[in-house]
């Protein structure tokens, strides 16, 4: 599969200059169309970049960690390869200061993606306290459950019997998909926090390990496990968030939610 204009899965020149025009834009309504939104939608999908430099008016590099919300209302959003090499556009171009660096940023991805872009920039010499943790919540990966679907099972999903009302966080560590252009293996950890009838917690296991040969973008992966588990399980709350391994100096952190209350800032040992 070949996304027409798009650089992924082939082999394009490494930028020598800033070029807001190497983001590629990728609409998010045909994925949408195959899904039964809840009216009860709100999320971000949360990029942080690790390789990011730009020059500073002297031509003297400096080196940044960056932080990007995409708002999931925006119409459009921007493919990962594209993303990567417009960062990379900036480390061979002059700026003033980091503040114009990170304006700049956030007016080409708000044109790319449909929808004001929060950007942030943190100098390597600044504290960063988001260490490496696990997904706070029940990790639900140790069930001794056996296996038997590879593709996108929805209907596995299930509350238990009588279930209870209950509040909790659940975690896997055990996603994996596919990107649908490269077919390269995207891995990930899901964190499923709701409120609701109780979930069976071993079909909820064998529904995040089904999606193990599904082939879709991580923001669409997301909306689909939310989309399905809401269908399923009906809660009165529901949030799903997953952190993808970093690749290419980029990770993915997709967040769809019931309610305006995001995830807690995480960063996985995979990130």
């Amino acid at each position: 599969m070949h996304i027409i204009g798009s650089p992924l899965g082939r082999e394009v020149a490494y930028p020598q200059r800033y070029d807001p025009a190497l983001l590629f834009r990728i609409d998010r309504a045909a994925n949408r169309s195959v899904l039964a939104i809840p009216d009860a939608w709100h999320g971000a999908d949360i990029w942080n970049a690790y390789e990011l430099s730009w020059l500073n008016a002297r031509g003297k590099p400096v080196v940044a960690v960056g932080r990007f919300v995409v708002p999931c209302s925006s119409p459009r959003l921007v493919e990962s390869k594209s993303f990567k090499l417009y960062l990379n556009s900036f480390s061979e171009t002059r700026h003033d200061n980091a503040q114009a660096v990170q304006t700049l940023m956030a007016r080409d991805l708000s044109e790319a993606t449909g929808a004001p872009v929060d950007v942030t920039l943190t100098p390597l010499g600044e504290k960063n306290s988001l260490a490496f943790q696990p997904m706070p919540g029940i990790c639900i990966d140790d069930l001794d459950i056996e296996i038997h679907r590879y593709d996108p099972a929805p209907e596995l999903l299930r509350c238990l019997p009588d279930a209870a009302i209950v509040s909790e966080t659940l975690v896997s560590n055990l996603l994996k998909s596919n990107c649908p252009v490269t077919g390269q293996p995207d891995w990930g950890s899901v964190l499923i926090r709701y409120t609701g009838p109780a979930i069976d917690r071993a079909a909820l296991l064998g529904y995040v390990v089904s999606l193990r040969r599904h082939t879709e973008f991580h923001e669409h992966c997301v909306e689909k496990m939310y989309c399905d588990i809401w269908h399923a399980c009906r809660p009165a709350q529901l949030m799903v968030h997953a952190c993808y391994t970093r690749r290419g100096g980029l990770d993915i952190n997709p967040w769809r939610g019931s309610d305006l209350e995001g995830p807690p800032a995480i960063r996985t040992i995979r990130q």
